[in-house]
């Protein structure tokens, strides 16, 4: 370690990125992969909005110059679009009330360091979910405090995460993050845990991760105005099939949206993205028309899957589907687990293995029917499942 650097830093792995850490040549080079892995759109942008993004590139980005550092015309547009998603006034938010990231892990990082850096607070997660929120906190020297969830429906322990807001002192509980549909398992809140979040007092900031809107079709933005301590999050790298250009955005009361206007970088997105995420608004109801399919994939996937009763596999409202083997001994799946992931990988399709099970992005058609195979010939291979 150089000396130079916080000791603490030391002592946490960096996040994993995906697909560059999955990506292996398969046995067979010419075998077709399929990358679902990282819970992206399966589809690309359409060809005439790829061209449109060209032509605004050619014509009007003047690469000399620095982007709109407000983000005001992309704001407006996201503003119009998070009334018309949750079926709200067109006038209930405004550009007062959307903050623009560099995806969304920029706008988690902006949201720890407004609430909870110089020894103010700690945050709380329920695990497993997204690793971002304790890496990030980390990187600051936030505390983490964690609480499990149910094995059943991967629910919240609301009494261990209660007891955790009461007894967590030097420094207290100042943000808690929960991910509505929950990544990896696809669950949504339930009502007790909605109840809860309600009940948090005020200094207490909540943050509500919508990144998997689209698919769930639940939101919480039309509860923001009872609630000044609550953020939502949402992002382009999904339904709107922008990953490549990392964009992401909150909704919240217009003061706390001034307080991360204060601490994001200048001129966090490019012009090139900037342009990006105003075709998709101006085309939002064409990028989401493939959100049915999306789904009626997810639905296939999950009742093939359970025809081998080997697999245990949750409902989920996401554009994921979340599978342990039945066995709740995950010490001795735990090799099992592995074996599914490698193989399949070597077969060509990738997966996350994750928190002693998988986690299965809904691809298309032809890429879901590939899995499936591969599912099937990879199971019938372990002694454990076949026996």
């Amino acid at each position: 370690m150089l000396p130079f650097i916080r000791s603490d830093l030391a002592q946490f792995n960096a996040y994993k990125p995906h697909p560059s850490s999955d990506t292996a040549e398969p046995v067979d080079t010419s075998t077709q992969i399929d990358r679902l892995d990282t819970n992206e759109s399966a589809e690309d942008l359409p060809p005439q909005l790829k061209l449109e993004l060209v032509q605004t590139y050619q014509e009007l980005i003047e690469n000399n110059r620095y982007p709109d550092g407000g983000h005001e015309e992309l704001k407006n547009l996201i503003a119009s679009y998070v009334n018309e998603s949750a079926h709200l006034s067109p006038y209930v938010f405004s550009t007062a009330n959307i903050s623009v990231g560099n995806g969304s892990d920029e706008l988690i990082r902006s949201l720890l360091i407004a609430s909870c850096l110089s020894g103010e607070g700690s945050i709380l997660v329920a695990q497993p979910t997204f690793s971002m929120y304790g890496i990030l906190a980390q990187t600051l020297g936030i505390p983490m405090v964690t609480v499990p969830r149910k094995e059943t429906n991967f629910a919240i322990d609301l009494q261990a995460a209660q007891a955790a807001i009461e007894t967590t002192q030097h420094p207290p509980i100042r943000a808690v993050f929960v991910v509505h549909p929950n990544s990896p398992t696809g669950n949504t809140l339930t009502t007790p845990e909605l109840a809860w979040l309600r009940s948090l007092p005020e200094q207490v900031l909540v943050v509500i991760d919508e990144a998997y809107f689209e698919f769930s079709q639940t939101t919480l933005v039309g509860e923001l105005s009872q609630h000044p301590n609550w953020v939502v999050l949402r992002t382009f790298s999904k339904a709107f099939r922008l990953a490549a250009h990392r964009i992401g955005y909150c909704i919240a009361h217009p003061d706390a949206i001034a307080i991360l206007e204060k601490v994001r970088l200048p001129y966090n997105l490019s012009s090139f993205s900037l342009a990006a995420g105003l075709i998709a608004m101006n085309n939002h109801q064409l990028l989401l028309a493939s959100v049915p399919q999306t789904l009626a994939e997810r639905t296939k996937l999950i009742q093939a899957l359970r025809q081998n009763p080997a697999l245990k596999v949750w409902d989920s409202a996401a554009n994921f589907i979340f599978l342990r083997l039945q066995s709740n001994d995950f010490a001795s799946q735990g090799a099992d687990i592995k074996t599914i992931h490698q193989q399949l990988k070597a077969s060509g399709t990738l997966v996350r293995q994750i928190h002693h099970g998988l986690r299965i992005t809904v691809g298309t058609a032809i890429e879901n029917d590939r899995t499936l195979k591969r599912m099937q010939a990879v199971l019938a291979t372990l002694p454990c499942v076949s026996s």
